[in-house]
């Protein structure tokens, strides 16, 4: 069997958005391998019997010693399990697995980047310092013969071929991880008073001040409505926002704070307005699952959201970091019971069409095929 390794830095990510395509390699005739930094998702892996190699990986680490060890030892963990084929995950699992690929001598790489992250989407001073050097280290590592670059949407693609950093014909193009359309199922709205959602990681970068400064505004403008974060914090983001920022929006009655949930369809289906204000995105699992329940969405006209989010027909679209735009498309919609349900029957159907889980995996495997013909 031909061995294909997974290079992710959480646990809990690979079993969010990479287990339904781990488990049809598998079918396909792999022996599936997950190296990344174990958390509480352990036995969620290993119980699906994949094998679990544990690393010391971690995305917010910027000391030179500590991630010249972490390239060591992704480049021992390559040299021991000898993979036909390796998939690594976002940014730094691409560049770090680029490099200890080329010293393990690995055939065949995919380089999956779902959506470009901190470094791209901050206008922060730490972000604009290191963009110069992630870029120069892609357009290095990852345009290589054997190797593939999978994007979620169209721009990151230009972005990547047109800045040089990836040949057109070694990038592919696969919008998101796919959405499980058994598990995530239309409803019709809860009775009561409209519930507003925001689920995401609770970063800066995603946005959750504008949400909550919109919540300020359309309460003082007298709307009825309910605002919710779900998701907690992410201390390994150099965006995250800290607890007490939360807990204190929460005491001042501006939003409720549900924190992470892994009921997500039972959740989602709670909510009237499904809202993701992102500064960049490669293509938002969450705004797929919530147009999968036929939620109205409410994002930012970011790469990434625009995918999913067409505006006036499955939600609306605002200007990133624009709290007033983003509480006056909220108040539309909260005025519009019948335009909610219009965008949501057409976003479970643009799902249904473009978005299914089965798609995504089909065309990952046919990428595994390009390199390691079986």
């Amino acid at each position: 069997m031909p061995k294909l390794l997974f290079l992710v830095t959480e646990d809990w990510y690979f079993c969010s958005h990479r287990l339904p395509l781990a488990r049809a390699a598998r079918a396909a005739g792999y022996e599936v391998v997950v190296a990344t930094r174990v958390g509480r998702h352990a036995d969620a892996i290993t119980g699906e019997g994949f094998k679990l190699v544990p690393l010391n990986l971690r995305r917010s680490s910027q000391n030179p010693l500590r991630e010249l060890a972490a390239i060591l030892e992704i480049t021992g963990v390559y040299r021991r399990e000898r993979p036909d084929l390796v998939h690594h995950v976002a940014l730094k699992p691409v560049l770090y697995g680029s490099i200890a690929a080329r010293l393990a001598r690995v055939p065949a790489v995919v380089n999956a980047l779902a959506g470009l992250g901190f470094v791209f989407a901050s206008a922060s001073l730490k972000a604009r310092l290191l963009r110069p050097w992630v870029v120069g280290a892609l357009r290095l590592l990852i345009d290589a013969e054997g190797s593939r670059l999978i994007v979620q949407n169209p721009d990151d693609r230009r972005m990547l071929v047109e800045g040089g950093i990836s040949a057109a014909g070694r990038v592919r193009l696969i919008r998101g991880s796919g959405v499980d359309l058994r598990r995530y199922l239309p409803s019709a709205e809860p009775e009561g008073t409209p519930l507003v959602m925001l689920p995401a990681r609770l970063l800066w970068d995603k946005g959750v001040g504008e949400f909550v400064a919109a919540a300020r505004l359309l309460k003082a403008q007298g709307a009825v409505a309910r605002f919710a974060l779900v998701g907690d914090g992410d201390a390994e983001n150099p965006a995250a926002i800290a607890d007490e920022e939360i807990e204190a929006w929460r005491e001042g009655g501006v939003v409720e704070w549900w924190g992470r949930r892994e009921d997500m369809p039972e959740v989602l289906g709670l909510a009237h307005i499904v809202c993701l204000p992102s500064y960049r995105e490669g293509l938002p699992k969450v705004l797929l699952e919530a147009a999968a329940c036929a939620r109205p969405l409410v994002a930012t006209d970011v790469p990434g959201c625009r995918e999913i989010v067409i505006d006036g027909r499955t939600g609306l679209l605002v200007p990133p970091r624009d709290a007033p735009a983003l509480a006056a498309a909220i108040g539309r919609l909260l005025a519009a019971p019948q335009l909610r349900a219009e965008m949501g029957r057409r976003g479970r159907e643009l799902v249904a069409a473009e978005f299914s889980e089965e798609s995504v995996v089909a065309q990952t495997l046919a990428v595994y095929r390009e390199l390691a013909p079986r």
